[in-house]
């Protein structure tokens, strides 16, 4: 399954860069597997490290930013803000999902309700067409709150 997934999002990046007279580079190609490689969300940083640990492919952070524009444009990735920081996931046959951010530490955790995307999915949205959502819910993790209780009680 994870093979045909990185040939088919290969397959869409080959008739995204034809299609926008692109260039098809190796280096283009390695970062897209590189991200097919990643569960869950990544920033450049980790992606820069990753690449050139686990993949021995070094590439400069400007291919990576120019890189990932290109992948947001081919709807191969999605873009989330988390605070004042970007992160990045593979949109490509990934399952939807939802957020919680604390706003204490910035930890983000990702999980699931079927009652919520229910809830999303049979909303009457007028005169739009949803393809698809991000669900942020901003508060404080446990550890967070764990911290601030014994702040307020030394007070």
């Amino acid at each position: 399954m994870e093979e045909n997934v990185k040939e088919t999002v290969k397959q869409i990046l080959t008739e995204y860069l034809q299609k926008n007279g692109h260039r098809k580079t190796p280096e283009r190609y390695a970062i897209l597997d590189t991200i097919y490689s990643i569960k869950g969300h990544f920033d450049i940083d980790m992606l820069y490290s990753y690449m050139a640990e686990k993949e021995k492919f070094r590439v400069s952070r400007a291919t990576l930013y120019n890189t990932i524009i290109l992948l947001i444009d081919a709807g191969l990735i999605i873009k989330h803000q988390f605070g004042n920081t970007s992160q990045y996931e593979r949109s490509y046959k990934n399952e939807t999902h939802h957020h919680l951010i604390c706003t204490g530490c910035g930890k983000v955790t990702e999980f699931e309700d079927e009652n919520l995307k229910q809830a999303i999915a049979q909303t009457k949205l007028k005169n739009f067409h949803a393809s698809h959502y991000s669900l942020y819910i901003y508060g404080l993790c446990s550890k967070c709150m764990g911290g601030k209780r014994r702040k307020n009680k030394l007070k």
